[in-house]
Order: structure tokens, then C-alpha cells, then sequence
């Protein structure tokens, strides 16, 4: 049985904007049964990416279908210390842009710690807020999200059962995790004040929601044992509390990794290959060495049963691991291999790489771009946002520098320029700590990573007219927080893509980036492909898309359904490719939770996955790139 693993009822949903919307009911529901019986609705609110759709939702749900926050009563979990009440990256700014700022909800009603209280008064402001808490008869219902290293509010691992509101040390982890809403980790706060936990064990209901690549903290809160080291696992001896998940964030529970281990499974060719391949890698055997005993040893005696002999299970997998490793990502011409990942016809086939950031396509699938244009294929790259922010302000003044000292040498008039590097001087200058870039710098920026980008591609050696800066609107706030997907985002895509008819499509499918641009970039794509296919367009019918991963993470091994390996000079030509983003190296703005550089990640990454087939007994490479295609 499933709840023989989970110890903590879960609902899992196709999308964040799913789950959010259960969510969002439940938490509606409550104020309307309170609103009916003349009482408060005491809310507990969490901030971060997570709960932005569940804000959304009620918002929503306030201006359509008339749900009044006049009787709520709300207390954060948690707040940076020190800042400003106003500054961008508060959670009191947070939630009044979120949320606050567009209900009925009486301003007076809303309680959030204070990260401007003096050092010497922290204590009793805490312990004032514990009271407040109280005076309001105690939360009714709790909203949280989940850290990486399971911290709920910020209550790192090893926070005590019996907290309560306090000033804490926040984790680097942490720090570097939320450093994507600051310009660099070090402007990210090292203290915060929190409810404690058993603050929020004492709320009579709690709703935790979990997103994206939260998967394998998730798994043990849920699933693991009950330790103050991971903190959303002290939730399990909590009455009236549920995980409202979305697939990816639910993908390392037991009835999705192993579900052979719940009871009755399905051993259709995906389960079977995930099954075998995760026992071989987990008795470090290859997939041919696996026995009768390995199999009834880990809870796969069922498939035995009903598949036969290890031995023709093992060589079922092991021909599914072979098929899936190919030089030719665009097919093999003239040649017919029924079971290759790719078509053999059309040839040479129009490609188009969707890269989310101007340096995504090379760090990401850098090998198979470059073997796509060796064998022969009309490839095109689309730079889907400007990728702006991502630059450091040194850039400004050094590329306005030398645009000064170009035209004195050949002899254009430029004191035009010269007036434009005095202003960015000077603007950079006085430049606050959120202070948003003007047009201007926000546009130079732009260029010169469209020029890094224009560079990559003519070193792989596309000509004018194949790489196309498709600039979406949704990226150009000048802000850290981008706007949601739009029309005019998907109309652009479309253009492009009925501009160029490829047959093959690439895009990024890694929903780890830290900032998510590359999840909206994803959707857009997706949406337009699904309206191109509703439109009757027959070009669209033969459009094969294929999903790599970003430099965060790289697709699970059984997962993998084209597998491109690489010699050592093509890593190495791979990671002169991206030298070439020049802007990006050294020191990179919104680097997420990893320090390394790109294309440190990127050899890492592939070599790892190559190792993978080598313990599975396929053949050793160097390196590989991996991708999963998408059905529409």
C-alpha cells in the first residue's frame, strides 16, 4: 500500500497552477465558513517562488467570485534581518505585491516580522508576535514551502521541536539559494527572524507545497524518519497536515520511483527499464550481470513472474540503454535502424535550439549542436530572452570604453558616445542596492551578450541568419521577478516557428533553474507548438521535440531516450564554446546553489552520465549529453 511509505497525506497535480488552486479553494472555503459564522480566519503565509500561484488564485478568486479578506487575520512565517520594510527582496514587500496590495484585507490585520527592529529589541519583538499569535486564537490554517535541505520557514535542520519566533543564522545553502533574488550572494541576508516550530506545529491545519526539483527533499520529509535534521519532517506527528505537490516534486516518492515496491504495477517497457536499471546501479552491477536472486532480493520478483528469466529481462534493458546512444542526433542518413532515437528521413533536417538564455544552447547540448552542423543540417538558434541582468555592471563601462576608443580610431565622431559612458558613470555610481538599471544599460547589457551569442554560433560555424534574438516580452521587466508567459511571448514563437518549418525542435526542460526563466521559456514553447498542431499547420506533423536538460541538473539515466556521447576533444571544444560567453565566467550574477562555473558544470555533467552507462556495462565515453523527447 502507498500510505505504508508515505507518512503524510499527499495530493499530487499535474502543474504548480493545479495544486495552487486546490490550495487557494481550501483556504477560501475557510474564510467564507468563517465569514458565515461572524469569526476571524487566522492565516499562517509563506513567502518565495512557491506560493506566487497560490497568491495569484486568491487574488483572483477576490476579483471574479467576490472572496473577501475583510475577517482575515495573517501572520508570516518569516522575514531577512536586517532590511528594510521596503526594500524589492522583503517579504513584506513581497507579500503586499503578491497579495496585500490588491484584496480587502484590513492593513491592520497583517503581521510580519520586522526586519528593521533594533538588534537589542529582537527578543521581544519575537516574543510579542508569539503573543499576537495567541491573542488571535492561533492560526487556523499554516502555508509553507520546503527548503532544499528541509527547512519550513526558515527553520534550518536543527531547529528544536519546541522553538518558537526567533532570530536565526540562515545556512549558506540557504543564502546561496535565495541569492537569485538578490544582484549577488553577498548582499543576502545571514540572519532572519522565523516562527519557531512548534509555532507552527501548534496551527490547526497546514498545507505544505512543494514544486519543481524539490523531489528528493520531499521524499524524506514525507517518507523518512522524523528527525530535527530535516526539519518538514517533524510535520509527519502533525494531526491535519497535507503535502499538495506537482508531479516533478512528487517524482522521489516511493509510488512513482519504485512502484513496484506499493503493490500491483503496470511492467510496460518504461517501468521495467527504470526498475532494472535502478537495482543495477544501486548492487553496482551491470545490467547483464543482474541474477534471479538480485531480482527477488529487491522487491522485483513480481516482474520475474511475469517477464520470465533475468537473463531476458537483462537483455531487454540493456538493448533499450544501447538504442538510446547515438552519433547522429538528426538520424543517421540512408540508413534504416528501427530502433534509433531519431528519424533517418528527412535529410539534412532544419533544426531549431530554443535556448532560454543566450548561452544555454552551448553549455546544455553544446556537442550535439556543433555534431548537428558537422553532419550536415540547416540548424538555427533562437535566444528566447536578452538575458540582461546576468551582467555585471563592469561590463557597462568596459564595452563603452572600448566603443569610444573604436570610433576615435577610425574616425567616427564620438562624442555622443563619450556622453553615454559619462552617464553610465555615473548612474552606476550612485547606483542603489535594488535600484533597477535604466533602458539604456539595460539595452548595452543586452548587446553584448548577443554579441557573445552571435560569436558562439559563428564558431560552430552557422552563417548570418541562423541564430535569431527573439528578445520575449515577459523577460523585460529590468527586475529579478519576471512576468508570466503572455500572448505576444507565444505569438513570437509561432512566427519563428513557421518562419523556419524544422522538423526537429530542441528546448531547455530543466525546471531547476534558479530564476525560472527556463520553465516560462518551456511553456511558451509548448503553448505555441500546441496552437501551430490545433491550427492545422503540416509542417508541424513531422516536428520531432526533444527536451535537454540546463546546467543544474541533467535527466534521470532510465529516463534518457537520446544519448549523444562525446570524444575529449569535443568536450574540449565544447567548453571553448563557452569561454566565449565572456560575461558569464568568473563571476556569475543569480548562480543558484552551485559555485562552479558553467562549464564546469557542464563537463561534470556529461562525464557523469557517461559513467552511468559505463556501470550499466554499455560502452565507455568520455562524455554525454542527454534528452528526453516531448509529445504533443
Amino acid at each position: 500500500m502507498v500510505d505504508s511509505f508515505e507518512k503524510i497525506p499527499v495530493a499530487i497535480f499535474p502543474t504548480p497552477k493545479d495544486g495552487s488552486r486546490y490550495a487557494a479553494a481550501e483556504i477560501a472555503e475557510l474564510i467564507r465558513e468563517k465569514q458565515k459564522l461572524g469569526q476571524k480566519c487566522v492565516l499562517g503565509l509563506a513567502t518565495g517562488s512557491t506560493p506566487i500561484s497560490l497568491y495569484a488564485e486568491l487574488v483572483r478568486m477576490h476579483r471574479e467570485e467576490g472572496l473577501s479578506f475583510k475577517n482575515v487575520v495573517t501572520f508570516n512565517l518569516d522575514e531577512y534581518y536586517p532590511i528594510d520594510k521596503d526594500a524589492l527582496q522583503s517579504y513584506n514587500s513581497f507579500m503586499h505585491r503578491q497579495l496585500f496590495d490588491h484584496v480587502d484585507i484590513d492593513p491592520a490585520n497583517i503581521h510580519i516580522p520586522d526586519g528593521e527592529t533594533p538588534k537589542e529589541h529582537i527578543r521581544q519583538h519575537c516574543a510579542d508576535y508569539e503573543r499576537k499569535i495567541e491573542e488571535a486564537g492561533g492560526i487556523d490554517l499554516q502555508v509553507l514551502g520546503i527548503g532544499n535541505n528541509g527547512h519550513i520557514g526558515f527553520n534550518e535542520p536543527g531547529s528544536p521541536l519546541f522553538s518558537k519566533t526567533r532570530l536565526i543564522t540562515l545556512e549558506n545553502s540557504t543564502r546561496i539559494a535565495n541569492s537569485h533574488e538578490f544582484r549577488n550572494i553577498s548582499q543576502v541576508p545571514r540572519l532572519a527572524i522565523t516562527m519557531g516550530m512548534s509555532t507552527i506545529l501548534r496551527a490547526r491545519r497546514i498545507i505544505l507545497m512543494a514544486w519543481g526539483n524539490k523531489a528528493p527533499i520531499v521524499q524524506k520529509a514525507v517518507e523518512g524518519p522524523v528527525t530535527e535534521q530535516v526539519p518538514a519532517s517533524l510535520l509527519q506527528d502533525h494531526e491535519n497536515c497535507v503535502f499538495v505537490l506537482d508531479e516533478l516534486a512528487a517524482a522521489e516518492l516511493t509510488r512513482f520511483k519504485s512502484p513496484w515496491l506499493t503493490g500491483e504495477c503496470e511492467w510496460d517497457q518504461r517501468t521495467i527499464r527504470k526498475a532494472v536499471v535502478n537495482m543495477a546501479l544501486k548492487l553496482g552491477k551491470p545490467v547483464l550481470s543482474l541474477t534471479n536472486s538480485d531480482y527477488n532480493d529487491n522487491g522485483l520478483s513480481d516482474l520475474l513472474v511475469e517477464k520470465g528469466d533475468a537473463y531476458e529481462i537483462n537483455l531487454q534493458v540493456y538493448y533499450m540503454l544501447r538504442d538510446s546512444i547515438t552519433g547522429w542526433p538528426g538520424g543517421k542518413p540512408n540508413a534504416v535502424i528501427p530502433a534509433h532515437p531519431e528519424r533517418s528521413e528527412p535529410y539534412p533536417k532544419r533544426c531549431l535550439i530554443f535556448s532560454p538564455h543566450p548561452d544555454d544552447d552551448i553549455i546544455s547540448m553544446g556537442g550535439t549542436f556543433m555534431r548537428l552542423h558537422d553532419q550536415g543540417h540547416e540548424v538555427h538558434v533562437a535566444y528566447q530572452t536578452s538575458g540582461n541582468i546576468a551582467v555585471t555592471d563592469e561590463f557597462v563601462t568596459r564595452f563603452l570604453d572600448f566603443a569610444v576608443g573604436f570610433e576615435e580610431i577610425v574616425g567616427i565622431d564620438n562624442g555622443r558616445s563619450k556622453e553615454v559612458l559619462a552617464e553610465a558613470k555615473q548612474f552606476l555610481a550612485g547606483k542603489k542596492k535594488n535600484e533597477i538599471d535604466t533602458p539604456m544599460i539595460r539595452s548595452i547589457k543586452g548587446l553584448i551578450r548577443r554579441g557573445e551569442a552571435a560569436a558562439t554560433c559563428r564558431y560552430v560555424g552557422l552563417k548570418e541568419g541562423q541564430w535569431h534574438f527573439m528578445n520575449l516580452p515577459f523577460y523585460e521587466t529590468g527586475a529579478i521577478q519576471k512576468n508570466p508567459m503572455g500572448e505576444e511571448d507565444v505569438r513570437i514563437t509561432m512566427e519563428l516557428l513557421r518562419k523556419i518549418k524544422p522538423h526537429q525542435v530542441y528546448c531547455a526542460g530543466d525546471l531547476a533553474d534558479p530564476h525560472g526563466t527556463h520553465k516560462v521559456c518551456l511553456d511558451i514553447v509548448f503553448e505555441a507548438m500546441r496552437r501551430l498542431k490545433a491550427a492545422g499547420d503540416e509542417w508541424i506533423k513531422d516536428c520531432w521535440v526533444w527536451l535537454y536538460k540546463g546546467a543544474w541538473q541533467e535527466w534521470d539515466i532510465a529516463e534518457i531516450e537520446m544519448a549523444i556521447p562525446m570524444s575529449p576533444d569535443q568536450v574540449m571544444k565544447k567548453r571553448f564554446g563557452i569561454f566565449i560567453h565572456q560575461s558569464q565566467k568568473d563571476m556569475v550574477p543569480f548562480q543558484g546553489s552551485d559555485s562552479r562555473e558553467f562549464w564546469q558544470r557542464a563537463e561534470d555533467r556529461n562525464a557523469n552520465t557517461a559513467n552511468l552507462y559505463a556501470q550499466l556495462g554499455l560502452t565507455q565515453y568520455a562524455a554525454m549529453e542527454a534528452f528526453v523527447r516531448w509529445h504533443y
